[in-house]
């Protein structure tokens, strides 16, 4: 992987073009729906963030924000992060984890967590590789209505 660019987007039609990267980890989602939802976590401190290749392709995609907590304290939480499938293995998913524990250093945060769904194997592969360590165990339970 030669030459690429992190940044930030907000926008809707910036967002609108990340969708069928995104779409590959919440294929539960359509754009439209997709686009109100992060928008409004955008809302809430989220961030979008993505990293484009050397031509301007969105190669991986980040949804995360700053967190306190008594557990862990002053951390940066990553609820998404996804690599284009067509170009795993060349470098950018770990080009954007390196940012994402860099930007959580500069932003004076102590640790970076995420979840992984028990069936991504090879995401865990990944992370473990990349100096991420399974902590704990993470509980939920519908509410229903």
């Amino acid at each position: 992987m030669s030459g690429h660019e992190i940044r930030s987007l907000s926008g809707e039609d910036e967002l609108r073009a990340v969708w069928p990267l995104v779409a590959q980890l919440r294929p539960e989602f359509d754009e439209d729906r997709f686009v109100v939802q992060i928008r409004r976590q955008i809302d809430q401190g989220c961030r979008a963030t993505v990293l484009f290749d050397a031509d301007g392709a969105p190669r991986a995609f980040a949804c995360w924000r700053v967190l306190e907590m008594l557990a862990v304290g002053l951390h940066v939480y990553v609820d998404d992060l996804v690599t284009d499938q067509t170009v795993r293995s060349r470098g950018y998913g770990k080009a954007m984890l390196d940012w994402l524990k860099a930007e959580a250093k500069r932003l004076g945060c102590v640790r970076l967590q995420l979840d992984s769904g028990t069936q991504r194997r090879d995401a865990h592969a990944f992370y473990l590789r990349e100096g991420l360590r399974i902590e704990a165990f993470h509980f939920g339970i519908a509410l229903g209505e």
